[in-house]
């Protein structure tokens, strides 16, 4: 045999595609060609593919090999690629005769030694190949719980490309290697988060966040140094619901991109919480790099939270760039060759001092502040941004009789009421491909069945008349008034719950 097949997956964000790797031997000098668009770590294959082969008894040295990943038109990246073109010159030359090696896709960094190492990125991948119809997958041991975690799909995980070729070699109908007995199929348990009942005081703070929970709004804290806000946010997933199998496989795709270990993997665990520095640049949140684009935090926050302390620190460009993955639940990163697309459904919780030197609270005694450098501070905060939040909520300094009252409700209570909450507004979406009510588009609760009377919505009418809402404003205030009476076990929103959710937006910036 002079030609052999095999398959492997190339992936674009999160998406990928099922590449057929081809190996041809032909007569004339020694020579290792790879065709089809590889970057500079997968052009370097061949050397790592002529050393492994040495470690198995068969030199390629005299050879002269051609390799090509097809389609040729998209760019293949990474060192996954190696296996599969080892199998498929293996086969070329003879020492793999199994004809259904052809069907079997491969992924996995080949050492000098032969051995078989892991690689980011294998989550999406073999999501990829079971959608397209592949049901053998080949990977290196330390990937195999993630490739598991896909239904429908037959994991083999072999540590040397010795064990491989044996494998192949014993095949009858089916590939005579499975899943090693060491290596865990099922998540560790999950790390203990923090309890609401820790904060302090502040009710109308824990208001709002229960809010933010049960409906999956966005949200602002604004208030002096050491009044919780930061306490406050990371708490927040304390009292989300746990997240489904199809949702943790989608966070965990995301973090295989980035080299999950086995070890960190977590089924129907808590949401993410990802706190990025103010220092961050615009790609570290967004997403994007040279080269290779990678997921940023908004990504790795998906169905999770996103918290941004000290939110005027951030620089503008990256603040600004929220703007449309807030709206869409989703990223695309432009490049030259293609558009990247990453999920990024996740909640917004920022957190501002009042000024530059936080002092500026009450009667701001100790706040040596111009009114320019208070401006220009809380300004980086833009209009269209703040705009898309929620609840802005302004958080107020702890007190001495706060200390001495009854602790706060702790996350185990506050949790069941946010689950009651979010299974009365699945219920109202059910069909609608909607579950939360910070989902539905405003144009929803404004026209047809779900629209209130007059009467109830006359205070938002008036603010939006007066110019102190925006129709997006309105839209969110409408939301959070549902959640408002999802919340107090109301089927529909009264005067009273849209007041509520119009306080609770009014308490930003402006109007501090």
């Amino acid at each position: 045999m002079t030609l052999g097949r095999t398959r492997s997956v190339t992936l674009e964000g999160l998406v990928g595609a099922v590449v057929e790797v081809e190996a041809h031997l032909s007569n004339g000098l020694p020579a290792f060609m790879l065709s089809g668009l590889p970057d500079k770590a997968c052009g370097q294959a061949p050397s790592r593919v002529k050393a492994a082969s040495v470690g198995i008894g068969r030199s390629l040295q005299q050879e002269r090999i051609t390799v090509n990943l097809s389609p040729a038109s998209i760019p293949k990246s990474g060192t996954g690629f190696d296996l599969p073109i080892v199998v498929a010159v293996l086969a070329a030359v003879g020492v793999i005769e199994w004809p259904g090696v052809r069907d079997v896709v491969h992924i996995g960094e080949l050492g000098l030694d032969g051995g078989i190492r892991p690689v980011p990125g294998v989550l999406p991948a073999v999501l990829s190949a079971a959608r397209a119809g592949c049901r053998d997958v080949v990977v290196p041991v330390a990937n195999a719980a993630e490739a598991a975690l896909v239904p429908g799909v037959r994991v083999h995980a072999v540590p040397h490309l010795s064990d491989l070729v044996t494998a192949y070699g014993l095949a009858g109908d089916e590939l005579a290697v499975g899943m090693p007995r060491s290596v865990p199929t099922t998540p560790a348990e999950s790390a203990p988060v923090r309890d609401l009942a820790d904060v302090i005081g502040q009710s109308e703070a824990r208001q709002a966040l229960e809010l933010a929970a049960a409906g999956g709004h966005h949200l602002f804290l604004l208030g002096p140094p050491g009044s919780g806000k930061t306490m406050l946010a990371e708490r927040l997933v304390s009292i989300l619901p746990r997240l489904s199998r199809d949702q943790s496989i989608d966070v965990l795709a995301v973090r295989s991109l980035l080299g999950v270990r086995t070890d960190n993997l977590e089924i129907e665990g808590v949401p993410p919480f990802i706190a990025p520095h103010h220092s961050a640049s615009q790609a570290a949140i967004i997403g994007g790099g040279s080269g290779v684009v990678r997921p940023g935090a908004i990504s790795q926050a998906h169905h999770g939270v996103l918290f941004l302390d000290e939110a005027p620190e951030f620089r503008i460009a990256a603040l600004q760039a929220l703007r449309q993955p807030l709206e869409s639940g989703e990223v695309v990163v432009a490049r030259a060759r293609a558009a990247v697309r990453f999920p990024a459904r996740f909640q917004l919780v920022m957190a501002a001092n009042p000024c530059p030197c936080g002092q500026g609270f009450g009667k701001g005694a100790e706040c040596h502040c111009s009114p320019l450098a208070k401006r220009a501070y809380i300004g980086k905060l833009s209009g269209p941004l703040l705009d898309r939040v929620d609840l802005q909520v302004l958080v107020p300094a702890v007190t001495r009789s706060w200390l001495a009252g009854e602790a706060g409700e702790p996350s185990a209570v506050v949790a069941a009421r946010v689950r009651a909450a979010r299974g009365a507004q699945a219920e109202r979406w059910t069909g609608t491909g909607w579950s939360l009510n910070s989902h539905v588009p405003g144009s929803r609760l404004r026209r047809g069945p779900w629209r209130l009377a007059p009467r109830v919505t006359s205070d938002l009418d008036r603010a939006l008349d007066r110019g102190r809402l925006t129709l997006r404003g309105y839209d969110r205030v409408l939301r959070l008034g549902w959640t408002v009476a999802d919340l107090a076990g109301r089927s529909t929103p009264g005067r009273d719950d849209l007041g509520a959710a119009l306080t609770l937006r009014n308490q930003g910036p402006v109007a501090a």
